[in-house]
C-alpha cells in the first residue's frame, strides 16, 4: 500500500512543562484543518493533554514526493503556537510506519503515561478521535488505527494487572499535599476547574479527611454540579481570589491559555491570612498559576512535573505487568500491519476468494459425510458446483472493487468495508452479535472494545459519504 504513517510529538519525558505549555494546542480542530490545507496530507489527528502533544498523520506517497513531511508538520505546529521551530524540534520525537502504530498503542494502553496504568489517557484519546472525525480529518486508516488502539487498551486492562495499583495525577497531587501539611483533616481546599482531573482530586481530598471543599469554574453550572456530587460549595469564578483567604490547598486544572492566579493576587491574600501557609498544585498545561507565586513566603507551588517523585513510588509494582502489556501491543501491531498491507486491491481479492473456498470446502465435507459413499464422478461434480457458486457470488463485488480502483485511483474505503463485512482479518466477534437489533450501517454497532466504556468511539463519517 502506497501510504505513509508517521507521528511527531513531545511528552513529559522529552520536554518540561514550560515547553509543553508553549506548544500545547488550544484549538485542536482548527489545527487539524489548517495542517491539511498547508501540507499534502490525507489524514490528521492531534492529541493535546497536560503531559503530551502528538500529531498523527497519514499521507499518500505519490503526493508528497520531495517533501519532508515531518519537518513541514513541525513548522506548522510551531507557527500555530507562535514559537520557534528550532526550540520545538529539540524536544520532539518522531515515529514512522509501524513504530508510530506501536507508539500509539502504548499511549492508549497507558504504557507511555507519567502514571503507568492510569485510565484518563484513553478517554482523552477517544475524545481527540471524535473531534477528528467531526472535523473530517480522520478517515479510513486513522479510523481503523484508533479503533484498534481502543481494543489494545482493553486487552491490556483485561489480561494484565497494570492498572491494579495505578494512581492518577490527581491522586499524586493530594499525596504531595499530605507531605506538606502532614494530615489534611481540618484543612480547606479549592478546586479551580471542574473537569475529570478536578473530580478525581475532589474524591481523593474527601477521602483524606478535608474539612471544606470549594469548587470554581468558568461555567458556574458545572461547578455547582460537581459541588453537589462532592458535597462541596460552588464559587463564582469572579469571586475566586476573594475566597482564597479561607483556603489552604488549591488544585488548579483548567484549560485556560494564560495564568489565572497571579503573584500580586496571592500577595494580598497572604496578608488577609496573616501569612498562614498555602499549598498550590498546578496540573494544567498551559499552567494556571504564575510561577512567581512560588517566590512568596509561606507559599508552596508545585506543577505537574513535580509529581514525578510521588508517581515513581508506585512504578516498581507495575513493571512486570508492563512487560506482558508490551507483548500484547507487539502482537496487535503486527495484526494492524497485516490489515494495512491488505488495503491494496489484489491481496483483498485473494483473501476473499480464499475465504469463499474455505467455506465451500467445509460445507462440501459436511454434505459428503451425510451422503455416505459416493462415486468419484459425483464427488467431482459437487466440488465443481460449490466452487462455481462461491466464485460467481463474488464476481460482482470483485468487479465493483476493480471498477472503483480504476475510476478513482483507489478503492481504499470500499476495500476496508469488504474486509470487515467478510471478516477477512479474523477480528473477534462476540457470540451474541447476531442478536443486536440496531440499524446495521458502517459503525452503528459500536466496536466490541468499547462496550464497557462510558463513551464509545465516534462513527467514521467519511465512510458514510
Amino acid at each position: 500500500m502506497d501510504k505513509s504513517i508517521f507521528l511527531i510529538g513531545l511528552n513529559h519525558r522529552s520536554a518540561g512543562v514550560n515547553v509543553r505549555e508553549k506548544f500545547a494546542l488550544t484549538n485542536v480542530a482548527d489545527f487539524e484543518k489548517s495542517l491539511l490545507a498547508a501540507c499534502p496530507l490525507r489524514e490528521v489527528m492531534a492529541l493535546s493533554t497536560c503531559n503530551r502533544v502528538e500529531i498523527l498523520v497519514v499521507a499518500d506517497n505519490d503526493r508528497c514526493e520531495g517533501v519532508d513531511l515531518p519537518e513541514a508538520v513541525l513548522r506548522h505546529w510551531a507557527e500555530t503556537c507562535g514559537g520557534q521551530v528550532d526550540a520545538l524540534r529539540t524536544h520532539t520525537y518522531r515515529h514512522v510506519s509501524m513504530d508510530a502504530v506501536t507508539h500509539l498503542f502504548c499511549v492508549a494502553a497507558s504504557l507511555d503515561s507519567m502514571v503507568m496504568g492510569e485510565p484518563q489517557i484513553l478517554g482523552q484519546l477517544k475524545s481527540s478521535y471524535r473531534k477528528a472525525v467531526e472535523t473530517g480529518t480522520a478517515r479510513v486508516i486513522i479510523n481503523r488505527l484508533l479503533h484498534k488502539s481502543f481494543s489494545v487498551a482493553k486487552r491490556v486492562r483485561t489480561e494484565t494487572a497494570i492498572a491494579s495499583s495505578a494512581v492518577s495525577i490527581s491522586y499524586a497531587a493530594v499525596e504531595l499535599a499530605k507531605k506538606i501539611f502532614g494530615e489534611l483533616a481540618g484543612k480547606t481546599a479549592m478546586l479551580v476547574g471542574a473537569g475529570e482531573m478536578a473530580e478525581l482530586a475532589a474524591t481523593h481530598l474527601l477521602a483524606s479527611g478535608i474539612e471544606k471543599l470549594y469548587i470554581t469554574n468558568r461555567t458556574y453550572s458545572r461547578a455547582q454540579e460537581l459541588a453537589k456530587t462532592m458535597h462541596g460549595e460552588a464559587i463564582l469564578f469572579e469571586s475566586m481570589v476573594d475566597q482564597l483567604r479561607d483556603v489552604d490547598i488549591v488544585i488548579s486544572s483548567t484549560g485556560s491559555p494564560t495564568a489565572i492566579i497571579r503573584a500580586k493576587d496571592i500577595r494580598e491574600v497572604l496578608k488577609k491570612r496573616r501569612n498562614r501557609a498555602m499549598f498550590f498544585i498546578d496540573i494544567a498545561v498551559p499552567r494556571d498559576i504564575d510561577p512567581d507565586v512560588n517566590a512568596l513566603d509561606n507559599v508552596y507551588l508545585y506543577d505537574i512535573d513535580d509529581l514525578k517523585e510521588v508517581v515513581e513510588e508506585n512504578m516498581s509494582a507495575r513493571q512486570g505487568e508492563a512487560v506482558k502489556a508490551r507483548a500484547i501491543v507487539e502482537v496487535e501491531a503486527q495484526a494492524f500491519a497485516t490489515w494495512l498491507k491488505a488495503l491494496a486491491l489484489q491481496p483483498t481479492i485473494t483473501d476473499l476468494l480464499k475465504r469463499a473456498e474455505d467455506v465451500a470446502e467445509r460445507e462440501l465435507a459436511k454434505t459428503l459425510k451425510r451422503l455416505g459413499d459416493v462415486d468419484d464422478e459425483t464427488r467431482e461434480a459437487l466440488e465443481v458446483l460449490v466452487s462455481s457458486v462461491s466464485r460467481k457470488l463474488l464476481h460482482e463485488p470483485i468487479c465493483f472493487l476493480k471498477r472503483r480502483t480504476r475510476e478513482e485511483g483507489t478503492a481504499e474505503r470500499f476495500i476496508d468495508m469488504t474486509r470487515r463485512i467478510f471478516n477477512l482479518d479474523a477480528d473477534a466477534v462476540i457470540e451474541d452479535a447476531h442478536l443486536d437489533r440496531r440499524t446495521v450501517d458502517d459503525e452503528a454497532i459500536d466496536c466490541e472494545c468499547c462496550r464497557d466504556e462510558d463513551t464509545s468511539p465516534a462513527r467514521d463519517k467519511t465512510e458514510m459519504n
